[in-house]
């Protein structure tokens, strides 16, 4: 308690000078403050929220067991991150701690982005196996043969590393051959991409520029961590494995080292130097066997040959002596012309006497033609006969014929002309005045048979007859002088008949 009654009074009145900020002065003062304490710090938490906005930016919150922080990664820096977020990743993000005034809350601006131990590593890598499993980018039928002695090797690692000294030590001591080295990264950022591309220029190389083809890849990097080796389990680097035309082998780590490439390609080494001894073989080896092979064919034809003289001298000793072999064939020969000779002469006896024989049954030529004279002179005979009684027999059949076809012809003609005769009766009949009569009408004439037409010239006195039809006859007299034309006498016509009325309808109860 102070001496100063109104010190109390002053303090509470001194509150009241204190200034008055807005809201936005306020939030800009406190974005200040966060920033300036949190420019740079790296944060570990799981993904959630994620989402790729249009415009490229990234939106995410990372959390953990007990907090929640919303996180920003702007379309320049998400460009250049190797990883591809996902909702559940692990990942330690490294930027600065900022708010965002419209919405009261505050933000981590992300500048990088790393997965967060080999937990997530190895989980990322299982998913990543799975999917490329399904697709069958790691079936054995896809593997293609290496070749026995490649005359030219590729080799893609970097060429500054102790792994192409290895290699090229390896295949200097066994086989020495053509190695062409395609440079590039084999760890951290931009190294998936360049592995890539050196297998895909390899098999893009077809031997008409001055380069050699390739006849087998080798595709290696020395031992590490997961972190150090995740270039090789990058997808684009599993798939260029997998659509090489030339063979490979990867020999990325060390024995207990395995990436994704290793089930890409059609070999995998357990080391670079593994590598160089499984793509040729030892050239020392090889002229050995060479060597050895060379003697035992010359002991399998030294023996072949031996035992071939052998089988020659034994057919020998079985061949009797020429001189015997020539002189039997001469007694041979001798005989069979001595036998020929006898033959021939009993052959030509034989033909001399069946033709003496068969001479002996040919009659004289005159009396042959004297016999085919008779035998013509019959058939003659028998065929004049024969052709005359053919002729009679065909003489009496048209003979019959004949007969048959005039008779014929006079049948239709009179059938003609009975039809014809009958079509004429009745035209006739039916132009005939008796049709008339049998309508009602009569026919009148005057004595002399004269056909009455008309009252004109006829006198008192007059003999007329009035036919009727079935020819009925009545003869009259004309009553009166010169009888005129009368005219018609009009018709009166007919009474109307009177109009029926229609009967009444009944009832029908």
């Amino acid at each position: 308690m102070t001496d100063n009654p109104f010190a109390d009074a002053f303090d509470s009145l001194g509150q009241h000078n204190q200034p008055v900020l807005s809201v936005s002065e306020l939030s800009g003062a406190l974005k200040r403050t966060v920033e300036d304490a949190f420019s740079l710090v790296r944060v570990r938490g799981e993904i959630s929220g994620f989402k790729r906005a249009a415009s490229g930016h990234l939106y995410l919150a990372l959390k953990d067991e007990n907090a929640v922080m919303d996180a920003v990664c702007w379309k320049g820096v998400a460009a250049k991150i190797d990883l591809k977020p996902q909702d559940g990743m692990e990942v330690i993000c490294k930027g600065r701690l900022t708010t965002y005034p419209g919405r009261s809350k505050y933000q981590l601006v992300i500048e990088s982005m790393e997965l967060a131990g080999e937990g997530a590593l190895l989980k990322l890598l299982e998913d990543l196996k799975r999917k490329l499993a399904a697709e069958g980018l790691f079936d054995q039928d896809r593997k293609k043969p290496l070749p026995f002695l490649p005359k030219t090797i590729g080799i893609v690692t970097s060429p500054t590393g102790a792994v192409i000294r290895d290699i090229m030590h390896r295949l200097n001591d066994r086989f020495p051959r053509h190695v062409l080295l395609w440079p590039c990264l084999v760890q951290g950022k931009g190294a998936a991409e360049q592995v890539a591309a050196a297998i895909h220029g390899f098999n893009k190389i077809d031997g008409t520029k001055g380069v050699a083809r390739p006849d087998l890849i080798i595709v290696a990097r020395g031992g590490g961590s997961l972190e150090d080796l995740w270039s090789f389990n990058e997808e684009i680097v599993v798939r260029a494995a997998a659509q090489s035309d030339i063979p490979l082998i990867s020999a990325v780590g060390h024995e207990t080292d395995t990436t994704l490439i290793d089930y890409a390609s059609d070999r995998r080494a357990p080391t670079p130097t593994a590598a160089a001894e499984i793509a040729v073989p030892v050239r020392m080896e090889l002229l050995a066997q060479v060597m050895d092979n060379s003697a035992r064919l010359v002991g399998a034809i030294n023996r072949t040959l031996d035992d071939r003289n052998l089988r020659v001298k034994s057919a020998a000793r079985a061949i009797p002596n020429p001189e015997r072999l020539v002189d039997d064939m001469n007694q041979r020969l001798d005989d069979r012309i001595e036998r020929l000779g006898n033959s021939m002469d009993n052959l030509l006896h034989r033909h001399r006497m069946r033709v003496d024989q068969l001479s002996s049954k040919i009659p004289e030529p005159k009396q042959q033609i004297q016999n085919a004279q008779e035998r013509l002179l019959g058939r003659t005979q028998a065929l004049m006969s024969s052709y005359q009684s053919f002729m009679q027999k065909k003489h009496s059949q048209f003979d019959r014929t004949s007969a048959l076809v005039r008779r014929k012809a006079v049948d239709d003609s009179i059938e003609r002309s009975t039809q014809k005769l009958a079509s004429l009766s009745a035209l006739l009949e039916s132009y005939s005045y008796k049709g008339v009569l049998e309508r009602g009408f009569a026919l009148i004439t005057d004595k002399e048979g004269t056909a009455v037409t008309s009252a004109q010239g006829l006198n008192s006195g007059d003999e007329l007859a009035i036919q009727f039809a079935n020819d009925q006859h009545i003869d009259v007299l004309v009553n009166g002088d010169g009888v005129a034309p009368t005219a018609k006498p009009k018709t009166k016509p007919k009474p109307a008949l009177p109009k029926a009325t229609p009967p009444k309808q009944g009832s029908l109860f």
